[in-house]
């Protein structure tokens, strides 16, 4: 018979240390022949990236050993960070930012660039030419340059001269990709204010003898459409993703016919086959031959897998029992790519293309993020909500109810809610496994995941409804989404708690401030001042606001209003901060200004720092300390006492 115990007081087998013990994080998967390339995020060694390679039917191995750590930097948020071709090898370390080669003779790093104040990311094989093209982000100078480069190979008659500019003039360049016959080039450019899924360019250009580029053309893209993923078909067949109809779809350009932008499905879907470009290296789909594209597809949250027939313009989901993917590569017999569910966690799978029926579809795990066993009674399984909001709409999101096989609440009560705010803010929550989620919900939290306007996946105007409203409809609807789940009695109304990190951060505290329906939160690297970060923060975001809030500085008043430190004293919630002290995308001032503000006001606080974290924890050590202590401080604001040994913390005000 199951216990009798308040919500939030029981025992779950998920600690913190279940959460980092033999975990990693997947991605970034390459093909090369035989071979497949990943990377691996590992908390236990402090968050190192490592590139492991696979031969089929082989085990795996570390192609950089400690200190290499595989990450590049450029928009601060990296991707593209290495790359792969006829086993050679290039990746950027994370220490100096510079690119480093693997020879298929020595694994020993041998360094290609020596440009201190340059990052590099997102680099392409040029074989015609014995090179690489980057793009590169120049901090020599307060003003931060990006331009696409080329950086000679080891053995060319130009090793080892310094990079040299291919493109410039625009604020931000990113997927370059050649043709297979090494005649065009194709890339990605935009401008500020825009952000790329705003709207950016993707422009063509011949690449000439001498390896300097004739005149480009503009095939697709403006200030309101986004584009991406480019990718070549064959030598004059370029693929590429677009929201011109209003949802990310495929089109194709053909070199013999430059005037004409042609969708790859006979109308548009009200799918999204593309994602927002946050990194470098994004892969929502591949081209396993001449006739077939591998896609991954969302809809209205969810996530599916399928095959686009190029010939005859025709879509099919397989039948996989994963609900979250990405990096999808594939060649003609095999596709892989990192997936998982609400209950499968996170792994590279191996798909035999050609053993796919109506029926079934035939796939292997090559390597999982976790090999702990999970008893699939403790894992809460997301309900997709749509719920009403503000301005006589919806709002969406993915309820998970307090789930734990050996523990029942007094009839009495209701479950405490946690609302989850992603960060962003263009970005979406994930049905993905979650231990971060189960966490809680085994614990006898119920657990709201907002997908709020402005998220992706639910359309382009669905997410544009944030332009202009930034602190205002993403805090409606977590509030809408709270007071939802009250009424229909899956929610204690005095129970209400909200967490978020980075923008997800800066509705939290929007919320705990600007109304009275949370009595706690959670702040990770949140926003409290908006004009703070917008006068202080990288280049990739810095005019990001003035779409989602208005342009600076002559929508000053509008920051002020919508700043919840100069608020604080219509604070009441209790907060928790969290903030690694080497963030340069939300500086540590941020946090704690609105600490100091709390505590002079005397409201339940407390403040917990990272000096070795930037932005996004990565250590083992900081994601066990920050659930146990986010947990405690429940506990103490909402008077349960959590099961197990969980460390306490002090806590200003209480």
């Amino acid at each position: 018979m199951p216990t009798i115990a308040s919500y939030g007081a029981w025992e779950s087998p998920i600690t913190t240390d279940f959460l980092v013990a033999d975990s990693v994080g997947l991605g970034s998967i390459a093909l090369d022949g035989a071979q497949i390339y990943w990377l691996e995020s590992r908390p236990q060694e402090k968050g190192r990236t490592v590139l492991v390679q696979q031969t089929r039917g082989d085990h795996a191995q570390d192609l950089t050993p400690a200190p290499w750590n595989v990450r590049s930097r450029v928009h601060e948020y990296g991707g593209g960070a290495y790359g792969v071709d006829q086993g050679e090898i290039y990746f950027i370390n994370n220490a100096d930012q510079q690119v480093y080669y693997l020879s298929k003779n020595s694994r020993e790093p041998q360094a290609l660039t020596n440009c201190p104040p340059c990052r590099y990311a997102n680099g392409i094989w040029d074989r015609t030419r014995h090179r690489l093209i980057f793009v590169q982000e120049d901090h020599q100078s307060s003003t931060v340059s990006n331009t696409l480069v080329t950086i000679p190979l080891p053995g060319s008659k130009s090793y080892p001269e310094a990079p040299e500019i291919l493109v410039e003039g625009a604020d931000f360049y990113s997927s370059p990709t050649l043709s297979p016959d090494g005649q065009w080039l194709a890339w990605l450019s935009w401008n500020h204010p825009q952000m790329p899924w705003d709207g950016c360019e993707l422009w063509v250009a011949p690449v000439l003898t001498t390896g300097k580029l004739g005149d480009g053309r503009k095939i697709a893209g403006s200030q309101t459409e986004s584009v991406g993923q480019p990718r070549w078909l064959d030598n004059q067949t370029l693929i590429f993703m677009s929201d011109r109809s209003g949802w990310g779809n495929p089109y194709q350009w053909q070199t013999d016919q430059p005037q004409h932008v042609l969708p790859l499905l006979p109308q548009a879907l009200e799918l999204e086959f593309g994602t927002p470009h946050w990194v470098f290296g994004q892969s929502t789909y591949a081209i396993a031959d001449q006739a077939r594209l591998i896609c991954t597809v969302g809809h209205q949250g969810i996530e599916q897998l399928g095959i686009l027939d190029l010939a005859h313009q025709t879509w099919e989901i397989m039948d996989l029992p994963f609900t979250d993917f990405h990096s999808i590569q594939a060649n003609a017999d095999r596709a892989y790519f990192v997936a998982s569910s609400p209950t499968n966690p996170s792994a590279i799978i191996e798909l035999d293309l050609r053993s796919i029926t109506s029926e079934s579809t035939s796939y292997k795990i090559l390597k999982t993020s976790t090999h702990l066993p999970i008893d699939p009674d403790y894992l809460a399984v997301p309900q997709a909500l749509c719920f009403p909001t503000t301005a006589d709409t919806v709002a969406y999101g993915f309820y998970y109810p307090p789930t734990n096989p050996n523990f029942v609440a007094p009839a009495s009560e209701k479950p405490p809610l946690l609302v989850k705010c992603h960060g962003g803010p263009t970005a979406a929550t994930s049905t993905g496994f979650n231990l971060g989620i189960q966490f809680w919900t085994s614990r006898g939290f119920a657990c709201l995941d907002v997908n709020y306007r402005g998220s992706t996946g639910y359309g382009r105007d669905y997410q544009d409804a944030l332009q202009g409203h930034w602190g205002v409809y993403d805090v409606a609807d977590c509030i809408a989404g709270a007071e939802y789940l009250v009424e229909k009695g899956r929610a204690d109304p005095q129970k209400l708690a909200m967490r978020g990190s980075s923008a997800g951060g800066y509705t939290t505290l929007a919320a705990l401030t600007f109304s009275q329906t949370f009595q706690a939160g959670a702040s990770y690297y949140g926003v409290s001042d908006l004009e703070a970060l917008a006068q202080d923060t990288h280049k990739f975001e810095a005019r990001y606001f003035d779409g989602l809030v208005a342009p600076y500085p002559t929508g000053q008043q509008v920051y002020y209003q919508r700043s919840p430190i100069h608020f604080v004293e219509q604070l009441a919630a209790s907060v928790i901060f969290f903030q690694g002290l080497e963030d340069k995308v939300v500086p540590p001032n941020q946090a704690e200004m609105m600490v100091n503000a709390l505590i002079a006001k005397g409201i339940p606080v407390a403040y917990l720092t990272f000096p070795a974290e930037a932005h996004g924890f990565r250590q083992a050590s900081t994601i066990q300390q920050t659930l146990a202590a986010e947990l405690y401080f429940y506990g103490q604001i909402f008077g349960f006492t959590p099961a197990g040994e969980i460390p306490s913390i002090p806590i200003q005000g209480v």
